[in-house]
């Protein structure tokens, strides 16, 4: 028997998600709320999964399933698909499991044509609506189903308007749209080579196929990369009775939100258009009119149109985007869904949700998408800023953005990239611009409103929008924007405030962000539900304060090679490494030693009172020597010049030295615990350096840190019985030498496989393992990170050879399983062995989850990824 691929919407209610996506579950579960819907029936996700599993065959009995649908939905609603009497017009949709707004493909007014037309215009009692319709169809048909060019459509469209003098779509009459369906016609017949089918069924089936496809194109591969949203879900296509919002001035169309999605404010969020159809309210072709002004036009729909959404919230218990067709004065509800929303507003919502008593505490915390938070750290205009605005919009995704100016989506992809700031300038963006949108720092647009294409998909992404600044001028040709009086080129910089709509014409200085009393009480409670701890990987006193300010609870990483680049430290730091013996070391040893110590009291002042991982040296000593070939010229110039002999046998020296310590693979080489093993003087140095500073800051602040210090790229048990024979030894002798005491231990970074096999051998030795995942990742999949992410790696994950970039989330089946090794090998020998990690993979929320199962005590990210690790860990206790 074959699957089943059809439901009625009233077979369907919101826990079928997964089988009829988010649309056709929202529409079903509002169908058996009694609230008004249009009619319909859902083809599955499964239905599209088999389809691109099998080549983009459907699988057997979809066909029949969707005829036999069909034949129901008819005899339900008393009409006929491309009947001549009472003619049954559908709009076919996507519906995807996880909310993709825009991204995928729509068909509006199915079973429109010759034979139904004029049927249609009778029943309405309104001509110009009848063909309206049919030029909308004809246009979404064409280039969705058939791939004819958007452009022309479009512009014929705008050449009608021309020869007509309408400003508006609106403005032509019934018999211009006629002409317009027929200029349409031989656009279609020309671009296909041949007259397209008029089989309304015939089209039916191709247009449920054509969103199957679109599940597959770009902007939807995109979307779903940049929110890590498996291909294997697949999209649901709904097809429902058409209802008109075009009907005239008792018809209109719209999309409201139950609470402000861009703030969390409870009040009035939405926007309609008269006599419109839904796609014109989210394409930003026209600029629609606040939800508010409803109430004066359409007052019986508009009051039904509040209780609704009220009704809607409370059943769902979250804030809901909700769109929506009002025909003839009659409201339809078309979707109901979790809206999306930026982090402000979500740790808003679910504040508020809480004290309204709907939901409790780890309710609100899961519903809080950790990553999302990073929205909270990005920087905001200057508040002394009095530089005047030369234009204002709609503004639709708060924040600031500064950037040079593009026209088009590639441009801002490929410049963005490469690590340019621009801001992206469309007259409205459409779905295909999405990897253009995620590449720029901001978006501003001449049409459309807060909840167009524009403002949904920047909101989800976090970027600053001004959408709707309908006095803009832009020439997309000459690459220019007009704003008043001032012309910009491509690549002139403007700074715009998403939070207010204004545009400035100049780069004005942001401040860093600030967190809310919201996001403060709502992380209390992440903090109260969490059982891992959270720490900052962090090199000096600023990243230190302003990690213990977001939140952190020590440092899991303190890098003392950074410390060592320093332009005033590279003259000490080379003399140590050209020393010809163990006696010129130590003198350069000397210098550098108050310069580190230094250093850690900065940091151990900025976290006094809690506890301080020390990386000791990890990286290959050439690193802080001149570029070899750099130096070679530098000596041929002064040979060819007769410089100053002095200085050339000095040259010449460092030349020596570059060339004798120049590796194939310094990553593999003679770095970490092995550049210790060969120069235990430098060990020992950082050791004196790390215990001097915490001991200064404990007579100087009466507290100081907890010590740890950390031995790196440990392989070999005798690296670490000779490493931290020299560490204890040292630390003795300062105590002596200072007259007191305090608590420190010494453990490792676990960042090669071998280190994570023989992980019960090291840690006899260890009082604390640190997982390097940046390191442990490359040598566990055998690739340089740099290499692989310029060459194959993105194609890897394009591709889906790799499900994720491994640099970003945890490789769980590879690395992830070396990691549960080392911790389980460790805590065999050493049941109260401290494990955390420090790579990068620390602030990811996936691998956060994962290091929940492991059972690490810890975790360390960058100090602005903090707030974000703090949620996930919550989230992971929670789930684990």
């Amino acid at each position: 028997m074959a699957d089943k691929y059809i439901y009625d919407l009233s077979e369907g209610d919101a826990s079928m998600r997964s089988i009829l996506g988010g649309k056709g579950a929202g529409v079903a579960e509002m169908m058996r709320l009694g609230v008004p819907v249009p009619d319909g029936f859902t083809v599955t996700t499964q239905a599209c999964v088999q389809t691109m599993n099998n080549d983009g065959q459907w699988p057997e009995g979809l066909k029949e399933q969707i005829a036999e649908g069909l034949r129901r939905f008819e005899e339900r609603t008393g009409r006929t698909l491309g009947g001549h009497d009472k003619p049954l017009l559908v709009s076919v949709r996507s519906g995807a499991v996880v909310s993709m707004p825009g991204m995928m493909d729509t068909i509006l007014n199915l079973g429109i044509s010759d034979d139904t037309v004029e049927a249609v215009a009778a029943e309405a009692g309104n001509e110009r609506f009848a063909w309206d319709c049919y030029r909308r169809f004809i246009q979404m048909y064409g280039e969705v189903v058939e791939g004819v060019s958007a452009h022309l459509y479009e512009d014929a469209l705008s050449a009608k308007k021309a020869e007509k003098g309408a400003a508006q779509d609106t403005d032509l009459t019934a018999d211009d749209l006629k002409e317009l369906v027929a200029e349409f016609k031989e656009i279609s017949n020309e671009a296909l080579g041949g007259e397209w089918t008029t089989d309304p069924v015939e089209q039916l089936y191709r247009a449920v196929d054509a969103v199957f496809r679109s599940w597959g194109n770009p902007r939807a591969e995109v979307y779903r990369k940049a929110n890590n949203i498996s291909r294997d879900l697949g999209t649901a296509v709904n097809v429902m009775q058409m209802v008109f919002g075009n009907r005239g001035d008792t018809s209109a169309t719209g999309v409201c939100f139950t609470r402000n999605p861009s703030t969390g404010e409870k009040g009035l969020y939405g926007e309609f258009l008269v006599n419109a159809q839904g796609e014109d309210v989210v394409a930003g072709i026209r600029t629609p009119r606040h939800l508010a002004e409803m109430e004066s036009v359409l007052p019986d729909a508009y009051r039904e149109l509040l209780a609704t959404m009220a009704r809607l919230e409370a059943h769902y218990r979250d804030m809901q985007d909700l769109e929506f067709t009002i025909e003839n004065g009659k409201l339809y509800m078309l979707q109901t869904r979790n809206g999306k929303r930026t982090a402000a507003a979500a740790l808003k919502i679910a504040s508020d949700l809480v004290d309204e008593g709907v939901i409790d505490k780890h309710e609100a915390l899961r519903r809080i998408e950790p990553a999302q938070l990073d929205q909270l750290l990005h920087p905001a205009i200057d508040p002394a800023n009095t530089t005047k605005p030369l234009t204002k919009g709609l503004p639709a995704s708060p924040g600031a953005a500064v950037g040079g100016l593009v026209f088009d989506a590639d441009t801002a992809a490929e410049k963005g990239e490469n690590g340019e700031a621009v801001v992206l300038v469309r007259f409205e963006t459409t779905p295909d611009d999405i990897h253009g949108v995620l590449q720029a720092q901001g978006v501003l647009t001449a049409h459309g409103g807060m909840t167009s294409h524009a403002a949904v998909v920047a909101r989800g992404f976090g970027k600053p929008c001004v959408a709707g600044a309908t006095s803009i001028r832009i020439d997309t040709d000459a690459k220019t924007l007009a704003i008043g009086d001032q012309v910009f080129g491509e690549g002139d910089v403007i700074t715009l405030n998403g939070s207010t709509g204004e545009v400035f014409g100049t780069a004005l200085k942001l401040i860093p962000p600030r967190i809310n009393e919201d996001f403060q009480r709502v992380v209390t409670w992440a903090d109260e539900v969490r059982t891992m701890g959270v720490r900052a990987n962090a090199d000096n006193h600023d990243d230190a304060a302003k990690a213990r300010e977001l939140g952190a609870e020590g440092i899991g990483l303190c890098r003392t090679e950074h410390m060592f680049m320093a332009t005033d430290r590279l003259p000490a730091v080379r003399e140590m490494i050209l020393a010809e013996n163990a006696e010129e070391r130590a003198a350069a040893l000397e210098k550098i030693l108050p310069m580190q110590q230094a250093d850690f009291e900065g940091i151990f002042t900025a976290m006094k009172g809690l506890p301080v991982t020390v990386r000791l040296l990890d990286p290959p000593l050439h690193e802080f020597l001149p570029n070899y070939l750099e130096q070679a010229l530098k000596v041929q110039e002064l040979e060819l010049t007769n410089g100053d002999p002095v200085v050339l046998e000095k040259e010449r020296q460092t030349l020596a030295q570059v060339k004798k310590l120049h590796e194939q693979n310094p990553m593999l080489g003679t770095r970490g615990c092995r550049l210790a093993m060969l120069y235990p003087e430098i060990p020992a140095m950082q050791t004196r350096a790390i215990i001097r500073a915490a001991l200064a800051v404990l007579e100087r602040e009466g507290k100081t840190v907890g010590v740890e210090i950390m031995i790196p790229l440990v392989g070999l048990e005798t690296e670490i019985t000779t490493q931290r024979e020299i560490v204890d030894r040292v630390v003795k002798e300062e105590f002596a030498r200072a007259g007191k005491e305090l608590p420190y231990t010494i453990g490792t970074m676990i960042e090669l496989p071998r280190a994570a096999l023989i992980a019960d051998d090291i840690a006899k030795h260890a009082d604390f393992f640190s997982f390097g995942t940046n390191d442990l990742t490359q040598t566990t999949l055998g690739i340089s990170r740099d290499d692989a992410e310029n060459s194959f790696l993105g194609t890897y994950v394009v591709d889906g050879v790799l499900p994720r970039n491994p640099f970003e989330s945890v490789d769980v089946d590879g690395v992830g399983q070396l990691v549960r090794i080392g911790v389980e090998k460790g805590r065999s020998v050493n049941e109260h062995l401290k494990c955390g990690v420090c790579g990068e993979h620390g602030g990811d929320p996936d691998s956060i989850d994962f290091f929940q199962t492991v059972g690490l005590d810890y975790v360390s990210c960058s100090p602005f990824r903090v707030p974000i690790a703090r949620f996930a860990a919550a989230k992971a206790a929670m789930e684990g």
